[in-house]
């Protein structure tokens, strides 16, 4: 494992950290700042309003800066928001602190998955992003109850100061392990690194602009540009770096936000970016209201949710790993699998939630199958634009639309009587139609016959 894909995962897992923690500290900065359980929930509100705008905005401004600057200035401002949090002298600028904080949150895991990709071989490019991805899952499962161990021995402000220096040590470690070159091409055998220009390679092969190259297993079918004309062509992406060797990076992966946009001209872009705001949508319909399943249909105790979303999160670990496993095998399979999973396992919990063993099972594979396809997304969708960090972070902020689409239509549910197991009926219905668009998506990307350009507006 390359050491910069561990530094990349330290810093997922302090942002992971901030993102849940202050669930289980709201009650305390309420009462530290005198104000209503309402208002304290925008700070929960709030992070995630903050994440969706960062994702696009922060990305777009740094499209012409070195990917390594921009991780490093995103780490730096997490630092500096989780800081303001452990200070606050009042509400406000608690609340500003959450803001600040969140703004990296996006851009840090769009532009880190390309940073990921980049530092190993391009069949391991969906491992590298799951072991990114690794430190958030792992936060998800750590978050909660770190802040809630943390704030009722030492208060809430000390549970910021430890994500505080969490953030620190990922900024030393970015800054130390993450290659000066990462997130951009080196230049394959016969480039020319000087003129920046490609030499004829073998077979009269252009090694820097996109490569096409028939696939093996048919896996990662990508528009239809291939010389075979089969259609099974895979996409080199501008990215992936060899894990090993030398030369001067190739700068020729998309920069500027025209050039980013223009990635957007893509339907396979489009495609998975609505199957991944459909998948998380389908998941948080769910596991928004799973806290009633349990206690009102399940017969759990309260004092059982804090176990119960421990299961929940090590499925989502699970998940993450064998995901990617599975994705740089044969991509859009994996994926058309994982969501059919997640469709079928949330369906069946809203059938046997009454059965405690069964919601116990049916929790563990939902987090299982609904994180199973994240890595795989992610590499999608940088995959069809050829590199666009800003399609990364955009694929962010479409999980984050997800989960607010998701969890508004569950409450609905609820709210018209249809009792606590409909949400998950809600979720299987929402994952159904995300398993719908990534199957059109791989059949559109295995057809030679169908254009893969979107009309231009």
């Amino acid at each position: 494992m390359p050491s910069g894909l561990v530094a990349l995962a330290l810093g997922g897992f302090g942002i992971g950290l901030t993102e849940f923690l202050i669930a289980g500290l709201l009650p305390q900065v309420a009462s530290s700042f005198a104000v209503s359980e309402a208002a304290a929930g925008w700070l929960i509100s709030g992070y995630a309003l903050s994440v969706a705008v960062g994702a696009i905005a922060l990305t777009a401004a740094t499209a012409r800066l070195p990917r390594k600057q921009v991780l490093v200035g995103l780490v730096a401002l997490f630092v500096v928001g989780n800081l303001l949090s452990a200070v606050a002298p009042n509400y406000p600028v608690m609340l500003l602190g959450r803001i600040v904080a969140a703004l990296c949150h996006g851009s840090f895991f769009g532009i880190g998955s390309l940073v990921a990709r980049s530092l190993v071989a391009p069949e391991k490019k969906s491992q590298a992003v799951a072991i990114m991805f690794a430190g958030l899952t792992v936060a998800n499962v750590l978050g909660v109850p770190f802040g809630a161990l943390v704030g009722e021995r030492w208060g809430w402000r000390a549970a910021f100061w430890a994500v505080t220096a969490i953030g620190v040590l990922a900024l030393a470690g970015i800054a130390a392990l993450v290659p000066a070159w990462a997130g951009r091409v080196r230049p394959a055998t016969g480039t020319d690194p000087t003129a920046g220009r490609p030499a004829t390679g073998v077979g009269g092969a252009n090694p820097v602009l996109p490569r096409l190259a028939t696939s093996a297993d048919g896996a990662d079918p990508l528009p239809p540009r291939s010389a075979t004309g089969t259609g099974e062509a895979e996409f080199a992406p501008a990215q992936p770096q060899p894990a090993t060797g030398t030369g001067e990076p190739d700068p020729a992966s998309p920069s500027g936000l025209r050039a980013q946009l223009r990635a957007f001209r893509s339907w396979q872009v489009w495609l998975t970016l609505a199957a991944t705001a459909l998948s998380y949508g389908g998941m948080f319909g769910a596991f928004s209201y799973i806290a009633y399943t349990f206690t009102e249909v399940s017969g759990f105790a309260p004092a059982d949710i804090a176990w119960l979303l421990m299961v929940y999160g090590v499925g989502l670990v699970v998940g993450n790993l064998v995901g990617g496993r599975a994705a740089d095998r044969d991509r859009d399979r994996a994926l058309v699998l994982a969501l059919s999973g997640l469709t079928l396992t949330l369906a069946l919990f809203g059938l046997l939630a009454g059965s405690a063993t069964a919601s116990v099972v049916l929790v563990f594979v939902m987090g299982v199958t609904g994180f199973a396809s994240v890595p795989g997304m992610i590499t999608r969708v940088t995959d069809y634009a050829h590199g666009a960090a800003l399609a990364a972070s955009a694929n962010v902020s479409a999980s984050n639309v997800g989960n607010a689409l998701g969890a508004w239509l569950g409450g609905l549910a609820i709210t018209a009587g249809l009792g606590y197991t409909s949400p998950l009926y809600v979720g299987a219905g929402i994952a159904l139609l995300s398993t719908v668009v990534m199957v059109i998506a791989a059949r559109r990307a295995r057809s030679p016959r169908v254009a893969d350009r979107a009309p231009t507006p």
